[in-house]
């Protein structure tokens, strides 16, 4: 590590379901940061009732029921009414719109800390640069590793070698963890949990990109390793 360069040591886990990103990514800072045991987390995650849909919000619900010190930032506080014309979003939209409006409603009075703000890619590196991380909600169609010489299937996230019949989508959400940076040449370390033996690397152009894609509300959950 270096003022110019950080890499965070977070364990790469890769998800085990097309739809578990966020909690996997959940599980990665939580060994990095704030160990807790297997049955723990699966105890709050059946608490929380986290299903096949899981918002940032929720992940942010997490992280404040396990003890973790956490700041959630976006751009929207509740559903945007227009990822209803999506189609990453269209499946669970009805059901879900006025559960996730409540844990907005509710987040103060319950512990949890969000805030209606955007975070600079320098407030970022500002904050892994002392050694916390993020959990960052990113468009994965626009997301591209430099080092990975197989792109990630953004559609559906099947193991390599399996052949998808999934067409391009608009928008695709996905959660990675940011955990390190490298201002000379410009660029991001992120572990993505569609893999489990490698961190990833992108422009900070690219990253921009991918994170304030319309669909994510900008949405990063600051965590920070005292709690």
């Amino acid at each position: 590590m270096s003022d110019d360069v950080v890499l965070l040591n977070v364990p790469v886990i890769r998800q085990l379901y097309h739809w578990d990103c966020g909690l996997a990514c959940s599980r990665m800072v939580l060994k990095y940061l704030h160990p807790v045991s297997e049955e723990d987390f699966q105890s709050a995650c059946w608490d929380l009732k986290l299903t096949e849909s899981v918002w940032t919000i929720d992940l942010a619900y997490l992280m404040c029921h396990l003890g973790v010190k956490h700041r959630f930032c976006t751009q929207t506080l509740g559903v945007d009414k227009g990822f209803k014309n999506q189609s990453f979003y269209k499946k669970h939209f009805d059901t879900e719109e006025d559960r996730v409006n409540e844990l907005f409603l509710c987040a103060e009075s319950r512990g949890v800390v969000v805030k209606n703000v955007s975070v600079s890619i320098q407030e970022l590196q500002a904050h892994v640069s002392e050694g916390h991380v993020a959990i960052v909600l990113v468009n994965a169609v626009l997301l591209v590793c430099e080092l990975c010489s197989i792109p990630v299937k953004y559609c559906c996230f099947l193991p390599v070698g399996q052949k998808c019949f999934c067409k391009k989508p608009d928008y695709q959400g996905h959660f990675v963890v940011v955990c390190g940076f490298n201002r000379t040449n410009g660029s991001i370390f992120y572990n993505n949990p569609a893999f489990s033996d490698r961190v990833c690397c992108t422009s900070i152009t690219n990253f921009e990109e991918a994170r304030r894609s319309y669909g994510t509300d900008e949405d990063i959950l600051l965590i920070f390793k005292e709690s």
